[in-house]
């Protein structure tokens, strides 16, 4: 059996209101008092459970009803939310120690949209801050009641810089072609993770040992949402005495140089710029010399921008030396101009062996690695690691002579310091302060944040 009271005020035994019904408002306590739930008791329809303990951990997963302090003065922490809700269920997060501004709170929101968003993951930074939430409902999803910071409620939006080189070609006699190197300005959402990839220079093997070596790497970025921004690896440069096939310089982000054979047919350098590219990545290689005996190869193409590399000698011109590789293109994205992606030159051919003829044919500006001497079975150089530099070639051996290795690429993200989010994995180097840039250098696989 139950029984029903109907009254419209509730008083104490010195006649203040405790309970009182006005219209459609119900008031509980009267002023001053305190209105206390039971511990363990929840209140169900928007009351709030404040949470005794500070969190300072930098994960932790929220239940609906509860008020939380949140503590970032040792880290940043990520609140990840109820993976189902109710309409009507609420939470707050208050800045405990106000450093939100130093290290931020960001709301895995788990499948569920904010303010009628999937991604990204609102962030919020502002010392002394409150964030009051209530679920909507599947359409908008949570929906901020009160968080002193609205610029927040959106996705935001960060213009990020960034330079993409590829991996120098390997050299045989010819040089090899500098990587492709590509640059461009995107606006990216926050939250975004990218993931920056870093090709190897192109493995060389030996110039007359009819196997010719390597393309250099691409290097790419990527992310969700962003069409991934790929540039090629620089082709590798042919060694002599091949058959037109295989003395011709490899296609790549630049081209590699030619090579030559003892009847004297004159071999194409490598096509720049492959695949194509708008602007191009890279230039061509060098064709190689005409004629027999005392010809080398010719010099690998520089990247970007950058110049062909120059083509082979004919027996009737000085042919004690090689010839250049083409220079690459300059970026001053980390706050220095810096060239990159610079040919490897062709190695020097000289028939008989004398003693060194130096100096040897140079490397195009951007780690382009030299050509050898002309000496009998001297070797070229390596391309410059993480510059993108094509080897340099090496003379006509007996199999004992390595032409030069390509360099390394490198991908550089040119970030404003306000928009930096410090959030990256693979150990970049971080330059701050660079005109009011933050500098983030990958030379191997790793990723950033925006």
């Amino acid at each position: 059996m139950s029984s029903i009271i109907k009254v419209n005020t509730v008083q104490d035994v010195d006649g203040n209101n405790i309970i009182n019904e006005s219209g459609n408002t119900v008031t509980i306590g009267k002023s001053g008092d305190t209105v206390q739930v039971a511990s363990g008791a929840s209140l169900i329809g928007g009351g709030i459970e404040w949470q005794s303990s500070i969190v300072t951990a930098a994960t932790i997963t929220v239940v609906a009803g509860r008020g939380y302090w949140l503590d970032t003065s040792s880290n940043a922490i990520t609140v990840t939310l109820p993976g189902s809700a109710s309409v009507g269920d609420r939470l707050i997060f208050t800045d405990y120690a106000r450093n939100w501004a130093t290290n931020a709170v960001t709301i895995n929101q788990n499948s569920l949209k904010f303010q009628g968003n999937a991604t990204p993951n609102p962030v919020y930074n502002t010392n002394g801050q409150s964030v009051d939430i209530v679920y909507s409902g599947t359409t908008k999803g949570w929906i901020p009641n009160s968080d002193d910071d609205v610029t927040f409620e959106t996705p935001q939006t960060y213009s990020i810089d960034y330079l993409v080189v590829a991996g120098g070609g390997a050299a045989g006699s010819g040089g090899g072609g500098g990587g492709g190197m590509r640059t461009a300005t995107t606006t990216f959402t926050a939250g975004t993770a990218l993931t920056a990839t870093v090709g190897a220079g192109g493995v060389a093997t030996y110039v007359q040992s009819n196997n010719n070596g390597a393309n250099g790497g691409d290097s790419s970025l990527a992310g969700s949402g962003f069409t991934t921004f790929t540039s090629s690896g620089g082709g590798y440069g042919a060694f002599n005495y091949g058959a037109s096939t295989t003395s011709r310089g490899a296609a790549g982000g630049a081209g590699g140089g030619a090579g030559r054979d003892g009847t004297g047919s004159n071999y194409t350098g490598g096509a720049g710029n492959t695949p194509s590219t708008s602007p191009s990545q890279g230039a061509a290689g060098g064709a190689g010399g005409s004629g027999g005996y005392g010809v080398g190869g010719s010099g690998g193409g520089g990247g970007a921008s950058g110049v062909a590399g120059s083509n082979g000698r004919s027996p009737t011109s000085p042919a004690t030396l090689g010839m250049n590789g083409g220079n690459g293109t300059q970026s001053s994205i980390t706050g220095s101009a810096v060239y990159y992606a610079g040919g490897g030159a062709s190695g020097s051919n000289l028939d008989p062996p004398t003693s060194p003829v130096s100096p040897a044919p140079s490397g195009g500006q951007g780690g382009g690695g030299d050509g050898s001497v002309a000496a009998d079975q001297a070797a070229g150089g390596t391309g410059t690691a993480n510059l993108g530099g094509g080897g340099g070639g090496g003379d006509q051996p007996s199999g004992t002579t390595i032409s030069g290795s390509g360099g390394s690429g490198v991908v550089i993200l040119s970030v404003p310091d306000a928009d930096y989010s410090g959030t990256t994995t693979g150990s970049p180097t971080i330059s701050t302060g660079v005109s009011g840039k933050t500098i983030i250098k990958f030379t191997g696989t790793g990723t950033y944040t925006v």
